[in-house]
């Protein structure tokens, strides 16, 4: 029961975090990142989020997730105003990796299969 109040939470963050990043950060470093995916706490304390840079590179993601590091503070007090929550989940902004593993995992099985015709 516990975990689909967490995942419902984490839905409603996920909303909000994608809104403020867009609307209200307005440090550069942030550029366009997106909102993969939010993972919360049992007791509803922590919320790790994943983002994906727009720009695929490991030095724009870097920069993007220290920016929203720096910003973590200011997202977490508009989220307790916004969702009403008794305690406001500690922030913890995480690259999402699994478009890259998703792109190359594509890219290893299109070798498999050219490298299959080519023997026939």
């Amino acid at each position: 029961m516990q975990g689909k109040r967490a995942d419902r939470i984490g839905a409603l963050i996920q909303e909000e975090i994608s809104r403020l990043i867009l609307h209200s950060v307005k440090d550069p470093r942030v550029g366009f990142v997106t909102v993969t995916r939010v993972k919360v706490s049992d007791d509803l304390r922590q919320a790790k989020i994943y983002i994906s840079p727009a720009q695929a590179g490991a030095a724009e993601g870097r920069e993007a997730l220290m920016g929203l590091k720096s910003a973590a503070g200011f997202l977490r007090g508009e989220l307790g105003r916004r969702l009403s929550l008794r305690y406001a989940p500690t922030l913890m902004f995480l690259l999402d990796d699994s478009l890259e593993e998703g792109l190359h995992l594509a890219a290893l099985f299109r070798k498999l299969e050219t490298d299959k015709t080519t023997e026939q």
